[in-house]
């Protein structure tokens, strides 16, 4: 028995897929569509074993109040509402109308809509329309790696004791090694920020193109 983490062969990825809560045929219909309509950016939407835990982790923190930067076409953002507890809202921060209309038309055919609330612009000045208070229960940044810092400046703050701040793609497929773009090296030095947050407990799990758990102290 091995002490670290699997290698993940295609065939071991679609075991773990299949051995977890089924995807609904809206959930693979929004992914099929999503490779379809934008084969070139597809890569953006969350990895579908990430879905499901997306959802499980929002109702393991009960969360009310959520956010999500970074919402493509809606996977994630779907996955977050779904798992709100009652009277939940989720708020999306975006900058593409165009990613977005196709979210939007999924957030409604799942009868999600009423919860979500997307606001367009650069999420860095967005986020501050936010209550300074700390009111937030979950969070997910999956948008511009080199304004993560950013973005946790921004969240962290705001949320609420126990929260948990949900990061994707925190090792670049590996490059965090050895960093070969800006984006690379901007993600490398906000992992080390986040093992330095005394404000936040952080869990590193190679879960995708890695996801960072932190919960708020």
């Amino acid at each position: 028995m091995s002490t670290k983490s699997i290698t993940l062969t295609d065939e071991l990825h679609a075991y773990i897929v299949a051995h977890a809560s089924p995807l609904d045929a809206l959930t693979r219909e929004l992914i099929d569509e999503t490779v379809a309509l934008l084969p070139a950016d597809a890569e953006m939407q969350i990895a579908p074993e990430q879905a499901g835990l997306l959802t499980l982790l929002t109702r393991l923190v009960n969360a009310r109040q959520a956010v999500e930067v970074g919402t493509f076409t809606g996977l994630s953002s779907l996955a977050i509402a779904r798992g709100l507890a009652s009277g939940g809202r989720l708020t999306c921060f975006d900058i593409s109308e165009e990613y977005t209309a196709v979210a939007r038309r999924y957030w409604a055919r799942a009868g999600v809509d009423d919860r979500i609330e997307l606001r367009i612009g650069p999420a860095a000045e967005t986020l501050r329309s936010l209550s300074a208070e700390p009111h937030l229960d979950l969070a997910f940044i999956d948008a511009d790696k080199t304004s993560y810092p950013v973005y946790w400046a921004e969240l962290v703050p705001r949320m609420r004791a126990g929260g948990l701040i949900v990061v994707d793609n925190v090792l670049r497929g590996g490059r965090v090694l050895a960093p070969e773009s800006v984006a690379d090296r901007a993600i490398a030095d906000f992992n080390e920020a986040v093992c330095e947050d005394e404000r936040v407990e952080p869990v590193m799990l190679p879960v995708a193109d890695g996801l960072t758990l932190a919960r708020r102290r």
